[in-house]
């Protein structure tokens, strides 16, 4: 069993993590999930409301918005917290094979964390009001200081909270399939929280809106600590570094996780369509499901893209695949910079101030869709060009200064 070692002998803290260090699930993982995250976002942020989807959807729009639901929203974020909870993980690891001493990997990553939070802000400030980052932080230090150290008997306590949600999921489910054999027969639509920042008239109005609205987003989300926990619970085992021998534990992940994750998406996602019709009550109860079952796509793409991982490293004809696999990869290791350009390009092309495409093409949904496709695919691009030139991201490069210092 792989756990952190805990090295007595003082010494300076190593820096990041070198390339030869890396695992490729990881770094694919992150690549590709960000095309979710650029589809889950544009949306947002084109219909200016969460969850953000068509409230009339016609023709390709509703197969589309059942697809969002069941694939995308709320499925796609915990994947990168289980993904942040890994990398703090390896993080102090490293620094404890190097013999820096059992305080320099909690140095490290308190600093680290701390940064996330001042980015978190500067980044909800100036470009969206969805921000995760500063909860990233706020997490990181919390597990660092509670979570980190602790034996095996409580980290298996992550398990246990995992069973009791997948509990939770089934009596949510249980109570939505009550309420819509009960259903009357209104038509109600998706529940949705308007944002005042992404209808401001003006930037700053924006700005001010965004400076209000994060504080309370990065509250609500908080709560993701046991997804992060449960990838410090993969990590410490080692599950993407060697993927061949915990093949099985994969396989179970992601048929089971990815199960109750897609099929608590498919009601509202039904209701989102406009193939089924339903009350508000039922509504409600939709998307309660929807949202908690969601937690556990974050497990199951993991493990999903672990096996694609060990099924790369065996495939004969990988050569083929190398340009596409490297250039994903690179995203994944700039996802910070992919992350905020994304940021970036919403609010220059979506944003009722800027360029505002969505209204002007009068299909807000085709808008974003291709909004997203295409701005990803600029940043695996650029991606790539940073990799062949042995180029950090410039976000990354700016926090690995402020965390390790001028190395």
């Amino acid at each position: 069993m792989a756990a952190i070692t805990q090295s007595h002998a003082p010494g300076p803290a190593r820096g990041p993590v070198r390339r030869t260090e890396r695992a490729l699930a990881p770094d694919l993982a992150r690549g590709s999930m960000l095309l979710f995250i650029a589809l889950a976002n544009a949306a947002v942020a084109a219909f200016g409301n969460q969850p953000g989807a068509e409230a009339s959807p016609h023709g390709w729009e509703r197969p589309f918005n059942l697809a969002m639901f069941v694939f995308v929203h709320a499925r796609a974020y915990p994947m990168f917290a289980v993904m942040f909870g890994y990398g703090l993980v390896q993080l102090a690891r490293r620094q404890d094979a190097e013999g820096s001493g059992p305080g320099a990997a909690r140095s490290v990553l308190l600093r680290r964390n701390a940064w996330l939070v001042a980015f978190g802000l500067v980044h909800a400030a100036l470009l969206n009001f969805g921000d995760f980052l500063g909860a990233y932080g706020i997490v990181g230090i919390l597990f660092t200081l509670l979570l980190l150290r602790r034996g095996e008997r409580v980290q298996r306590v992550v398990l246990w909270l995992w069973g009791c949600t997948a509990v939770y999921a089934a009596a949510l489910a249980a109570v939505a399939v009550y309420r819509a054999t009960h259903s009357g027969s209104e038509s109600a639509a998706v529940p949705t929280d308007g944002v005042d920042s992404l209808s401001a008239p003006d930037y700053l109005t924006s700005v001010a809106d965004r400076l209000g609205e994060w504080p309370i987003h990065t509250l609500t989300v908080l709560p993701f600590i046991v997804i992060v926990w449960l990838g410090a619970w993969a990590a410490r085992r080692g599950v993407l570094e060697d993927p061949s021998l915990h093949r099985r534990l994969l396989v179970r992940t992601a048929v089971v996780a990815l199960g109750i994750a897609f099929a608590g998406g498919v009601p509202i996602g039904l209701v989102s369509g406009g193939f089924v019709q339903v009350d508000d009550a039922t509504a409600d109860a939709f998307l309660s499901l929807y949202e908690v079952s969601g937690q556990f796509g974050g497990p199951g793409y993991v493990a999903l893209f672990g096996l694609l991982a060990l099924r790369l490293s065996k495939a004969r004809s990988a050569r083929r695949r190398k340009l596409p696999v490297e250039a994903l990869a690179a995203l994944g290791q700039r996802s910070l910079s992919g992350y905020l350009f994304q940021s970036l390009a919403w609010v220059v092309l979506l944003s009722p101030f800027a360029l505002a495409l969505g209204e002007r093409t009068g299909s807000p949904t085709l808008t974003a869709g291709l909004s997203a496709v295409l701005v990803w695919l600029a940043t695996v691009a650029g991606a790539y060009l940073l990799q062949r030139r042995s180029l950090p991201g410039p976000a990354e490069k700016l926090l690995r200064r402020l965390t390790y210092g001028p190395r």
